[in-house]
């Protein structure tokens, strides 16, 4: 072991995936219920049975016991908006009105000195406070907002994906850039931050309503010249704003086909909503290997429907699931997945609680092409952890006193469980100290 790195070990109950439950069933997840984690460098060494492990500890080696607790991977959130924080919880609009009466008045705001770098720290404090370790978020049209966003992940040592907003028309003249000065940005932040330390560059053409023809060039050019970049836009969220795209773009024949054309298709592309989807749009998904973002708070919040599961499935769609903040309604992946579940229920489609727990883990690290390094708990990965009491809550101990067995309490726990029921949560085997509140001003 390392002299300059220090070991630390956490022992609890240890719960993690190796493959889908939905593929394999049990043979998808790894249980230990008295284990032990071996940290060191940020890295996991090991992992097993406490008493397989502790006895080959050094001397010195700290021991944090958490048991009787739940320790997992870190959680995973494969798309939401930082400059949306403060609209989180806007009332009564769909997608294209809501954009306009309340998401980019507050997206003009992130050009004040200051601004940026406020909500960069409040999204962080705010996610890693819910266990999660790893986001794709979007930033603003400015270039300063994805700054003080990588700055902040940099200074906490946490991975994440992010971009700079690419939008040139249909938005207010305060939020718009160009065609060419958008790429210029983001070819310089991806310079810069694309894999420094643990931070990724995620390119970001908002989606094509608000992007020229010009500009989706300069987005699959970037694209192209960066292909171990992600790609993030929308697609197919809302009736409306499928109607204006294919009026904007008529020729590809559909939504998809514009992302096609433009070259933003492909293994690394996360298109969030895939809502109202063609049997076309789930060909060009599935030959391409491009990524849906099921957004389930959101896409209930705003009205715009319900994600088809089953059908991304049987047509080889890879899938990821986020919060959508802030038309998502919560910034917990545990709360989120309580809603993907009734939005699964009401079409005739069942999400167990290991299906759930694996979407938010291993699932979205390999949608997002990072399984080798997050989303685990086996020897070599990162060592991004959450420890969870599944009775955290007044109701849920109470519910858990008549639970069976594991697959009862985990479903308690992603049911009705938000970040009450987070005791910590460890950045690279560094555990993170939640902010204090007190209430409002």
């Amino acid at each position: 072991m390392s002299q300059t790195s220090p070991l630390r070990a956490l022992r609890g109950r240890l719960l993690w995936f190796v493959a889908d439950p939905r593929d394999v069933g049990e043979a998808a997840h790894r249980y230990v219920a008295d284990g032990v984690l071996v940290i060191e460098g940020g890295v996991i060494r090991a992992v097993g049975p406490a008493e397989a492990i502790l006895p080959t500890l050094p001397a010195g080696a700290e021991i944090i016991d958490h048991h009787p607790h739940l320790i997992m991977p870190g959680f995973i959130d494969a798309h939401l908006h930082m400059p949306q924080t403060q609209v989180i919880a806007s009332y009564g609009a769909q997608l294209m009105d809501w954009l306009n009466r309340y998401t980019f008045v507050e997206e003009q705001r992130l050009a004040q000195q200051g601004h940026p770098e406020k909500l960069a720290t409040f999204l962080l404090d705010e996610l890693l406070a819910n266990g999660t370790t790893t986001a794709v978020i979007y930033c603003s049209v400015h270039p300063q907002s994805a700054q003080a966003l990588f700055a902040e992940s940099e200074r906490r040592n946490t991975r994440m994906i992010a971009g700079k907003v690419m939008m040139d028309r249909n938005a207010p003249e305060a939020l718009t850039d160009t065609a060419q000065s958008s790429y210029a940005d983001s070819k310089a932040l991806i310079e810069r931050w694309h894999g420094r330390g643990r931070q990724l560059y995620a390119i970001t053409p908002r989606f094509v309503v608000t992007s020229t023809p010009e500009q989706m060039e300069a987005a699959g050019r970037l694209a192209a010249e960066h292909p171990d970049c992600h790609v993030q836009t929308h697609i197919n969220e809302n009736r409306a704003e499928i109607a204006l795209a294919n009026e904007l773009y008529p020729e590809p024949g559909d939504y998809a086909g514009i992302y096609q054309h433009y070259g933003l298709l492909g293994p690394r592309s996360l298109l969030g909503h895939c809502i109202h989807m063609t049997d076309r749009e789930w060909r060009r998904f599935a030959e391409t290997g491009s990524v849906a973002v099921f957004c389930p708070t959101s896409n209930l919040f705003l009205g715009s429907g319900l994600f088809d599961w089953a059908r991304a499935r049987a047509e080889g769609v890879p899938v990821a699931v986020a919060t959508d903040i802030g038309g998502g309604t919560s910034y917990s992946m545990l709360r989120t997945m309580s809603e993907a579940y009734k939005v699964l229920q009401l079409q005739g489609q069942s999400l167990s609680a290991f299906a759930a727990l694996h979407a938010i883990t291993l699932g979205n690290a390999k949608a997002l092409k990072l399984d080798h390094l997050i989303g685990s708990l086996e020897p070599g990965h990162e060592a991004d952890v959450v420890v969870l009491d599944a009775g955290a809550q007044r109701a849920m101990a109470h519910r858990l006193e008549t639970a069976r067995d594991l697959a009862e309490e985990l479903f308690v726990l992603v049911t009705l469980g938000d970040e009450r029921n987070v005791v910590a949560t460890y950045v690279m085997g560094e555990r993170t100290n939640p902010p204090s509140f007190s209430g409002g001003a």
